[in-house]
């Protein structure tokens, strides 16, 4: 499979990057800042990303906020003009990393009303843009999934993750890099979740 990873500087990002890569699918890494490796794109710019998108038969963005302290649309805008790019070049499948720690579907009561609430406060600007960034993706009329992560390590692969669609996992409140890189790697290759937000955790 060719694929194309938006944000694959990242922490995320590089790891998907990397699994796919050992998988022996064909990828292009887009990175924000020149490296001497990856392609670059300016991802707030169909016309930027388009080129590295010719040919692809799918498309992850892993793009996420650089703080957590100040008002962001960064998720929003890239994915906006990733839903453009994608059309103009006749890409489908698309897969996102957001979070589940906004959805509280499937919580027990502390989570749903102590943790997450004081969650909500302190996130409150990259959880609002993830939030808006899931609504374009739903009316984007692409072959999407949406991947809903709560808090994430830099701990192995394991396979051991739990999922959930469109629900939390129960309890759950870690999870690796390496296995929601993984998790994006069996949506890909799994048509059955488009159209569907799997949230995965221990």
């Amino acid at each position: 499979m060719r694929i194309t990873v938006l944000g694959a500087g990242g922490g995320t990002g590089s790891k998907i990057v990397e699994l796919a890569r050992e998988a022996g699918h064909e990828v292009t890494a887009i990175v924000r800042t020149r490296n001497g490796r990856d392609a670059v794109a300016d991802v707030m710019d169909p016309d930027s990303i388009g080129p590295h998108l010719a040919g692809a038969d799918a498309v992850v963005s892993a793009i996420g906020a650089r703080s957590v302290r100040k008002p962001t649309s960064v998720q929003t805008d890239s994915t906006k003009a990733l839903v453009v790019a994608m059309k103009a070049h006749g890409v489908r499948r698309l897969v996102v990393v957001s979070n589940s720690g906004m959805i509280t579907d499937g919580d027990d009561a502390l989570t749903r009303y102590l943790v997450k609430p004081i969650l909500r406060r302190v996130l409150r600007h990259p959880w609002g843009d993830m939030a808006r960034m899931e609504d374009v993706v739903r009316a984007s009329g692409l072959e999407w999934t949406i991947a809903r992560p709560p808090r994430l390590t830099d701990g192995p692969r394991t396979d051991t993750f739990r999922t959930a669609v469109d629900t939390t996992v129960r309890g759950g409140s870690t999870v690796s890099r390496a296995d929601l890189a993984a998790l994006v790697l069996r949506c890909l290759a799994d048509p059955g979740t488009a159209g569907k937000a799997i949230s995965l955790a221990y």
